[in-house]
């Protein structure tokens, strides 16, 4: 059996990815696909991470358009993670996949407070760890909570799943003339304005040469692509390979 190219993985969902066909909430359809993704890369030995965005549920910079106080849209956004979490902590549970949930923000009867250090250990132990309500602070997206989270786990790589098969010089579901990269530098996403993640999680990605993978989650066995190192979606990373 091929071993894994990483070892320890972030995995970055966005609350988008668990909608479905839905225009609102979350597909069991779509969670019990993605447990029984997340088991098989299990099962060759990785320690996986994750962190989960709720714009399925709901999105701060939306409400803050709509004339909301964009701090307390944030937090609104934060704790739609945690719905997020929960749920995908159920699919996993349900699969026999060991999990903990830890969130930036206290609730203890529902998780974990994130502690660094504790989630380094339930990593080592085996355990899928669930980071939820993104960094704890307003005016961060979880694409910054993903680099973040990445940098202090010591994470080999950061996964970021969409729905479109990698990174496009224009929108693919709008031109299917777009074209498809398949290896980008940080500098070349940053000086673009191409659409992978936002700068901040970019320049921290560049800072400390931490590779990104976005593909499709989607696609059957397109984690465990990635996690062996076989051509997958795009990669952004300090040089041209």
């Amino acid at each position: 059996m091929t071993p894994p190219k990483y070892k320890r993985v972030l995995l970055k969902l966005s609350g988008e990815a668990l909608l479905g066909g839905q225009s609102f909430g979350i597909s069991h359809d779509v969670l019990t696909f993605i447990s029984e993704e997340i088991k098989e890369i299990m099962s060759l030995g990785v320690q996986l991470a994750v962190v989960i965005g709720g714009g399925n549920i709901f999105r701060g910079i939306a409400g803050a358009s709509q004339g909301m106080d964009r701090a307390s849209a944030d937090y609104m956004g934060m704790l739609a993670t945690v719905i997020n979490a929960l749920a995908l902590q159920d699919a996993l549970e349900k699969k026999g996949v060991q999990t903990r949930v830890q969130t930036a923000i206290e609730m203890r009867e529902v998780a974990e407070p994130y502690i660094r250090r504790r989630s380094i250990r339930h990593l080592e132990k085996g355990r899928v760890v669930i980071f939820g309500a993104g960094t704890g602070n307003p005016y961060f997206t979880t694409d910054t909570t993903a680099a973040l989270r990445a940098m202090e786990i010591h994470a080999d790589v950061i996964l970021k799943a969409t729905r479109v098969d990698g990174v496009y010089d224009r929108d693919p579901l709008k031109d299917k003339k777009a074209r498809m990269f398949r290896n980008l530098t940080y500098l070349d996403v940053l000086q673009r304005k191409l659409r992978v993640m936002d700068a901040t999680a970019i320049s921290l990605a560049m800072d400390h040469q931490k590779p990104i993978i976005i593909f499709n989650i989607q696609k059957k066995g397109n984690i465990k692509k990635a996690i062996l190192g076989k051509p997958v979606g795009t990669t952004v990373q300090g040089a041209e390979p």
